[in-house]
């Protein structure tokens, strides 16, 4: 799956490229800048189920780090810090993973 018909992908590009220097990561400039932040809630509950690769209904470290190559096939890696910081603001209820409620809320915070 893809972000094709859900963001437009001069928004991706230009989220992506904002971040390509490790540690500049921050998900709320991200989301805002590639368009998800405006997005309906059903609309990023798609963008979950594209993130959450093994498809458990989770979004667990693993998948967090590899976040932004979801959105580009050459994007990097997030770091260590850019990773857990991430997992931090989006697990409310400590579970170590971020559920598709959880991510709605975080991308629209």
């Amino acid at each position: 799956m893809s972000f094709t018909g859900v963001l437009a992908d001069a928004d991706v590009k230009a989220a992506l490229g904002a971040c390509t220097a490790a540690d500049s990561f921050e998900y709320k400039t991200f989301f805002k800048a590639c368009g998800l932040s405006g997005k309906s809630a059903e609309e990023v509950k798609k963008a979950f189920f594209i993130i959450d690769q093994d498809q458990s209904g989770f979004i667990e470290e693993e998948e967090l780090k590899l976040f932004l190559q979801n959105f580009g096939a050459g994007a990097r890696a997030l770091t260590a810090g850019e990773t857990k910081a991430f997992l931090a603001a989006g697990d409310v209820d400590g579970d170590g993973m971020i559920g598709v409620d959880e991510f709605v809320t975080l991308v629209k915070a």
